[in-house]
C-alpha cells in the first residue's frame, strides 16, 4: 500500500474524477426532477383541456336543444296565428288585415280607424244563450296593422275587449319566413308592447328600436 502526499498528481486526478462524478450525478438528478415536473405539468394541461372540452360540449348541446325548442314553439305559434276563427258569423283573414264579412258598421261619432264596437257586439250571443248566461258573454277581437319588411312584415295588433273604443292591449312583432324541417314556416319576434320597446336580447338578429319605428300604434287623437 502506498500513500500519496497532498497535491500530488494522483490526488489531483482523483479529486477531479470524484468532482466530475458528483457533477454528473447532480445533472442526472436535475434531469429526473425536470422530467417529473414536465410530466406533472403535461397531465395538468391535459386534464384542464379535457374539462374545458366537456364544458363546451355540454354548453353546445344545451344551446342546440334550446334552439330546437324555440323553433318548435315559434312554429306552433305561427300555426295558431293563421287559424281561421268562427263564431255565429264568419271572420276572415284577408290581405293580412282582420276583416268581418259585410264590413264594419260605420262609426257614428268616432273616426274611421275606431269601429263602433257596441254595434258589432250588442246582440251577439243573446238569442243562443240562456238569459242568465247572456249577461256574462264578452266579445273581443283583434285588429292587425301590417307593414312590409324585407321578406316578411311588421305586424301591430290592437286587442279590443267588450265595447271599449280603444284597445285594451297593443303589441308589435316582426314576422320572417323560415324553412323548418321539410316545410316552410315563419318566425315571429315581439319587439314592443303598448308602445314600449322591449329589452334587446344579446343574440337577437333584429334591431328592436329600428323595427319599433314601423309599428302602427292606436292614436286616439286621430280621426
Amino acid at each position: 500500500m502506498s500513500y500519496h502526499a497532498p497535491g500530488t498528481p494522483e490526488n489531483v486526478a482523483l479529486a477531479q474524477h470524484v468532482n466530475g462524478r458528483l457533477r454528473a450525478e447532480a445533472r442526472i438528478s436535475n434531469a429526473r426532477a425536470f422530467l417529473f415536473r414536465a410530466i406533472g405539468f403535461g397531465a395538468f394541461v391535459g386534464l384542464a383541456g379535457a374539462g374545458l372540452g366537456a364544458a363546451f360540449y355540454g354548453y353546445a348541446t344545451m344551446n342546440e336543444v334550446g334552439s330546437a325548442s324555440d323553433k318548435l314553439a315559434k312554429a306552433l305559434t305561427q300555426a295558431l296565428e293563421t287559424t281561421t276563427l268562427k263564431t255565429s258569423g264568419e271572420v276572415r283573414l284577408t290581405d293580412n288585415t282582420l276583416k268581418i264579412e259585410g264590413g264594419l258598421p260605420a262609426a257614428k261619432t268616432k273616426g274611421e280607424g275606431r269601429p263602433d264596437i257596441a254595434a258589432i257586439t250588442g246582440n251577439q250571443g243573446k238569442t243562443e244563450a240562456p238569459a242568465s248566461a247572456a249577461a256574462a258573454i264578452r266579445t273581443s277581437f283583434t285588429v292587425f296593422k301590417v307593414v312590409p319588411y324585407l321578406d316578411g312584415s311588421i305586424v301591430t295588433g290592437w286587442d279590443f275587449k267588450g265595447d271599449e273604443q280603444k284597445p285594451e292591449k297593443q303589441y308589435c312583432y316582426v314576422s320572417r319566413p323560415q324553412t323548418f324541417g321539410d316545410g316552410n314556416t315563419s318566425t315571429t319576434t315581439t319587439v314592443a308592447i303598448n308602445g314600449e320597446v322591449l329589452l334587446q336580447p344579446a343574440r337577437s338578429e333584429v334591431n328592436f328600436a329600428t323595427i319599433a319605428r314601423s309599428c302602427v300604434w292606436f292614436d286616439p287623437s286621430k280621426p
